[in-house]
């Protein structure tokens, strides 16, 4: 099971105010601490929104947005992909992730369950997925 743990941006990261020595330090031992544990797919930060854009969807037409983005609170400022055996398990390792606000301050962190191709009913497109699956697993 693959969950990913979504720390949601701020003003400050949104603004590209780094983060401090100590709350990096937090953070790699966090992530030393999983990959340890054998449970670490990938995890980064993400710059603001000024350096991304979003496209739009009307119909068969697409058009680009380019950031920054006024809601930051919709906005995601980094990430961890883990894969484990369990949701308790993926529960645990949640509850012990830093804060990732300096000082402490209020913050949330959500986590969600990735879709495995086993959850979806096989076809011959689920198949052409599968093929990329195992092409990236070599």
């Amino acid at each position: 099971m693959r969950y990913m743990i979504i720390v949601r941006a701020t003003p400050d990261s949104e603004a590209g105010v780094m983060p401090r020595d100590e709350d990096i330090a937090r953070m790699g031992a966090y992530h030393e601490e999983l990959a340890r544990a054998g449970v670490l797919l990938d995890g980064a930060g993400l710059k603001g929104s000024s350096h991304g854009w979003r496209v739009r969807y009307r119909g068969n037409s697409r058009s680009i947005v380019d950031g920054p983005f006024t809601e930051s609170k919709e906005l995601i400022a980094g990430y961890t992909l883990i894969q484990v055996k369990s949701r308790e398990e993926a529960l645990e390792w949640a509850r012990r992730y830093p804060n990732p606000v300096a000082d402490g301050a209020d913050a949330e962190i959500e986590v969600r369950e990735l879709f495995e191709l086993d959850d979806f009913e096989p076809s011959p497109s689920l198949e052409r997925f599968r093929e990329l699956d195992a092409g990236r697993e070599r």
